[in-house]
């Protein structure tokens, strides 16, 4: 075994060791402290569940009624303009709005059309380079409160266009 799979095994446990001995050296009550953390993650789960159901709905009626395919349809002839491949086009929707969902399409990608593909490599690219801006801002927001999230959805959808758009550069100049 090599030292560095001795380190990850070992890692958490020595971590949590090091946590509860300097908490009882301080006199930190740390079970009843662990306890307090462990209900306030349970209540804030609690709290997050209505913002997520009504994402998860929301992203099953935009592929299911066919709107995201019309939406690739429709795109398809500027997108041949600028060599961009359609297929991944639903990638670069879906991201935003689901890791997991994002996460299944990319898997069918790279089965679809290999690993070592263009749209294999951009698929994988676009995945590390974007966020789940939607999820984000729906889950962590909605957890703290904040109702005016505008702003932070700007920005973040214009991280996500610039992540897609350079990743398709990059895997263009790189790969091609």
């Amino acid at each position: 075994m090599s030292w560095v799979t001795t380190v990850s095994i070992w890692l958490i446990p020595t971590l949590i060791l090091v946590i509860l001995l300097v908490g009882t050296w301080k006199k930190v009550p740390t079970y009843e402290a662990f306890v307090d953390g462990a209900k306030e993650g349970v209540q804030m789960a609690f709290s997050i569940v209505p913002f997520l159901a009504g994402m998860l709905v929301s992203i099953k009626v935009f592929r299911e009624s066919g709107a995201l395919d019309f939406f690739i349809t429709l795109s398809e002839p500027v997108l041949s303009l600028f060599y961009i491949p359609a297929e991944i086009i639903p990638l670069a929707l879906i991201r935003p709005l689901s890791g997991n969902g994002a996460l299944g399409m990319t898997s069918d990608l790279i089965a679809s059309y290999g690993p070592d593909s263009f749209i294999g490599r951009l698929a994988s690219t676009m995945q590390g380079s974007t966020d789940t801006t939607f999820y984000v801002l729906t889950v962590y927001f909605g957890a703290v409160g904040i109702r005016k999230m505008g702003d932070a959805l700007k920005v973040g959808l214009a991280a996500d266009v610039i992540g897609v758009i350079a990743s398709i550069l990059i895997v263009r100049a790189v790969f091609l």
